[in-house]
């Protein structure tokens, strides 16, 4: 026996439902992660940080980094947020903050091209011997790859989407994760503007500032590798 029209638009209500928490929780579960619970960064550590958040092409549609960088602000976090052609500059200008003891702790957040810009402005601060705590790519729209390290990189992405993986080169020093947000209801020109991923993003800044009471060692070029210590050395003591 075929089912009436009532059931049928029943049953295809019921699966959009299903449909619609699932991306619900989905979406959840990128805003939460264990830096989510931590408290706001201390003012003194906030105000030798550095936030730099990079727009898109045509400057027009990574609006969302402005609501980002206002929020950080609002915590006593300075920032600046520009176009991703300006990195080069940005960078140094970083670096002499850096250098002359104002800035302890540098963050990069790009989306779009933003994103893709982060390895090249994370490549120019560590060859002026300036480290980067962490940076936070949005939907990169380009094969990008990691030849040196921020401390740790993030990369948010929309796996069936213009976005990318981010790969690690060889020597990469850092903590890279690639986190694919598709089947949440995102999308390339909303993900900066989603508020799940806003939290997201401030709660990691906030846990990299916190983690930052001494600054990190620049990252150099990887070295030669070294002899390997004998076992005796190396291995753990024994009751």
């Amino acid at each position: 026996m075929r089912p009436n029209g009532r059931h049928t638009a029943g049953a295809s209500q019921l699966s959009a439902l299903r449909v619609w928490a699932i991306g619900l929780i989905l979406l959840s579960a990128v805003a939460i992660s264990p830096t989510t619970a931590k408290a706001a960064p201390s003012q003194a550590a906030a105000a030798t940080t550095h936030v730099y958040l990079l727009r898109g092409v045509l400057n027009i549609f990574s609006l969302g980094l402005d609501t980002i960088g206002a929020r950080l602000q609002a915590q006593g976090i300075p920032v600046t947020v520009a176009n991703f052609v300006s990195w080069s500059s940005l960078a140094d200008e970083a670096a002499a903050a850096y250098k002359a003891g104002r800035l302890k702790t540098i963050i990069l957040v790009g989306h779009s091209s933003g994103a893709t810009a982060l390895p090249d402005m994370i490549a120019k601060l560590n060859q002026l011997g300036v480290p980067v705590k962490l940076a936070i790519g949005l939907d990169s729209v380009f094969k990008t790859k990691l030849s040196t390290g921020a401390e740790r990189y993030i990369n948010i992405y929309i796996g069936d989407g213009p976005g990318e993986p981010v790969r690690a080169a060889a020597g990469f020093r850092g903590k890279l994760d690639n986190v694919d947000v598709r089947g949440t209801g995102v999308g390339h020109v909303s993900i900066d503007k989603n508020e799940a991923i806003q939290r997201r993003v401030i709660a990691e800044i906030n846990a990299a500032i916190m983690r930052s009471r001494a600054p990190a060692a620049p990252v150099a070029e990887p070295a030669a590798p070294r002899p390997a210590r004998a076992a005796a050395a190396t291995a753990p003591a024994r009751n």
